[in-house]
C-alpha cells in the first residue's frame, strides 16, 4: 500500500503502514496493521513502519522541533496513542508495550545526536583547549559583517570578501576597502562571494572573485553566480572581465554555491548552487549550468579536455553534476584529488571527491529530507551516482574547506577542516586516505564560520560571521 507525505507541522513520527492520506492530513483507516514480527529490531520497525513518511535516515528525522515533547516518556504516549487529529495514528495495536519503547529509545539516540551540538554558551575566553592542543585566537581584522572568502598576498597581507559587496585588503591588522568591485545583488545568500589569485598574481597582478550577478528582466530582478577577474593596482581594482556566468538566471536568492581553487595546470574550478530548484537544474546538463561544479583556463577559454559537450558537439564549462550548494572547496595536497562540501537538505551535508563526469546524486539520491519533514528520495544510492565519501546527520551547513599541512598543528596534520554555520564551530576531520576516521569540534560557538583557510605562513585563518564579525588566526599555546 502507498504511503504519504504528512504536513510540515507534525511533531512526532506518522507511522503510515495501513493508513491512507486524506484531505486536511487526517489519516483513516482503511486496512488493518499488521502486527511486528517480535523478532525485529527498533531499527527494522523504524525501517517499515516510519521510513515510509520520514525517510530512511531516522536522525535526520529527529533533527526537528517537537511540538509534544522529545523525552522518552512523550515519544512513547506519541508512538502508542498518536495524533489523529493531526495525522498521526495510534499504533497500541500494532507495538507491544515493549517495542514501542524500544522503538522510542531508538528515536532518542537519534534526537541525543542533534542535542550533542547544543554547546554552552558563548566562549568567555580566547583560548580553546581540544584533545591534543591548547589554541588561542589572535584576531586580524574586526567589522567584516559577513566575511565570506580569504586569499593571501605575496607581501603578507590578506585579501577578504564581505558578503554585503565589500573587498579589503587587510594588513598588520587594519583594513584598506578596495575600490572596482561589481554591483552584487547583496540579499539572501547572495553578495561578494569567494576570492582567489591567480596562479600567476606576482606578475599579472590578477584575482578572481565569485558573485551574485543581478539582471533586470522586466519588472523582475534575476540573479546569478558570476566570476570576474580583475588586476589589483593598489587599492584599485581594474581591467574588470566577467569570465563566468552560469545560465539560467534565476529569481531565487539562495544556492549561489560558490568557491574558486585553482590547480595547478591553470584551471580555475567554480562551484555553482543549483538555485533552489532540485527537480530542474543539479540533473539536468544540456542548456544548465546551476547546481554543477565548472572548469575553465584563467581567461575563462575551456579546456579542450573538458568531460562535456553542449549541443552543438563543442565542449563546454561543465565538470560533474548533481550537487546542490557547494560551499567549500579545496584540493588534497597528499593526493591531488579535489574535494568539496555542500549542504544538504535536513541532514545530508556531504565531502565529495571531484571527478570528471560525476553525478553526485542531487536530488536522486540524499541522506537528507525536506525541512519541512518531507521525502525528497527515498533513495541513498542510485545507479550511477557518485556517493560521498562523508556525509552529516544532523546538518551542520559547512562552508570552508582547508587540509592542514603545516609542522604548526603537529597533531592535526594531515586532517581537513571545515566550518560549521549552523552550529558555528570548526570541525576537525582525521583522515586514513580518503576515509574520515574520527571527528573533533573546535572553537565551539565562536559564530558561524563562513571561510578557513592555512596560509603561506602555515597558520589556519578562520573567517567568522556577525556578532563577532572578524577574521582570527589559530595560535597554538605552548
Amino acid at each position: 500500500m502507498k504511503t504519504y507525505l504528512l504536513i510540515p507541522a507534525l511533531a512526532i513520527t506518522a507511522f503510515t503502514a495501513g493508513y491512507k492520506y486524506t484531505q486536511g492530513a487526517v489519516y483513516t483507516e482503511v486496512t488493518p496493521i499488521t502486527k511486528t514480527d517480535a523478532n525485529r529490531t527498533p531499527a527494522e520497525n523504524y525501517a517499515n513502519f516510519c521510513a515510509g513518511c520520514h525517510g530512511e535516515k531516522m536522525d535526520a528525522f529527529t533533527d526537528r522541533q517537537w511540538k509534544h515533547g522529545n523525552k522518552l516518556n512523550d515519544l512513547v504516549v506519541s508512538i502508542k496513542n498518536g495524533w489523529p487529529d493531526e495525522g498521526m495514528p495510534s499504533f497500541e495495536k500494532t507495538f507491544t508495550d515493549a517495542e514501542t519503547k524500544e522503538l522510542a529509545q531508538y528515536i532518542l539516540t537519534g534526537i541525543q545526536k542533534t542535542e550533542a551540538y547544543n554547546f554552552d554558551n558563548e566562549p568567555i575566553s580566547s583560548t580553546f583547549k581540544s584533545e591534543s592542543l591548547t589554541i588561542t585566537l589572535d584576531t586580524i581584522a574586526t567589522g567584516l559583517d559577513i566575511p565570506w572568502g580569504m586569499a593571501f598576498l605575496p607581501d603578507g597581507s590578506i585579501l577578504a570578501t564581505e558578503k554585503g559587496g565589500k573587498l579589503y585588503k587587510i594588513k598588520n591588522k587594519k583594513k584598506q576597502e578596495i575600490s572596482g568591485v561589481p554591483q552584487v545583488i547583496a540579499d539572501g545568500q547572495g553578495g561578494l562571494l569567494d576570492v582567489q589569485l591567480s596562479p600567476n598574481f606576482k606578475t599579472n597582478s590578477t584575482i578572481y572573485f565569485s558573485y551574485s550577478k543581478p539582471k533586470q528582466e522586466g519588472n523582475k530582478t534575476l540573479a546569478t553566480t558570476a566570476v570576474m577577474c580583475a588586476k589589483l593596482n593598489g587599492n584599485t581594482l581594474a581591467n574588470q572581465k566577467i569570465i563566468f556566468e552560469a545560465l539560467p538566471y534565476a529569481p531565487t536568492r539562495h544556492h549561489y554555491g560558490s568557491r574558486l581553487v585553482f590547480d595547478g595546470k591553470g584551471h580555475l574550478f567554480i562551484s555553482v548552487g543549483e538555485r533552489g530548484n532540485e527537480q530542474e537544474n543539479p540533473q539536468k546538463t544540456a542548456d544548465n549550468q546551476l547546481g554543477k561544479i565548472h572548469r575553465v583556463n584563467e581567461d575563462g577559454s575551456i579546456p579542450a579536455d573538458n568531460p562535456f559537450k553542449d549541443k552543438d558537439g563543442k565542449t563546454n564549462t561543465l565538470y560533474c553534476y548533481g550537487n546542490r550548494n557547494e560551499q567549500g572547496m579545496a584540493f588534497n595536497p597528499f593526493t591531488g584529488d579535489l574535494w568539496e562540501n555542500e549542504h544538504g537538505p535536513r541532514g545530508g551535508d556531504e565531502i565529495n571527491i571531484v571527478k570528471p563526469n560525476n553525478n553526485y546524486g542531487w536530488p536522486v539520491a540524499s541522506y537528507g529530507i525536506n525541512y519541512n519533514g518531507q521525502i525528497i528520495t527515498d533513495k541513498t544510492k542510485a545507479p550511477g551516482i557518485t556517493d560521498p565519501i562523508h556525509y552529516w546527520i544532523p546538518s551542520i551547513a559547512p562552508s570552508g574547506m582547508a587540509f592542514i599541512t603545516s609542522d604548526i598543528y603537529k597533531p592535526w596534520k594531515g586532517a581537513v577542516l571545515v566550518g560549521s554555520l549552523r552550529f558555528k564551530y570548526l570541525n576537525l576531520c582525521y583522515l586514513d586516505g580518503n576515509k574520515i576516521v574520527k571527528e573533533e569540534k573546535l572553537l565551539k560557538n565562536i559564530g558561524r564560520v563562513r571561510d578557513v583557510r592555512q596560509g603561506p605562513d602555515g597558520y589556519i585563518y578562520v573567517a567568522v560571521e556577525k556578532p563577532a564579525a572578524a577574521i582570527y588566526r589559530l595560535i597554538p599555546v605552548k
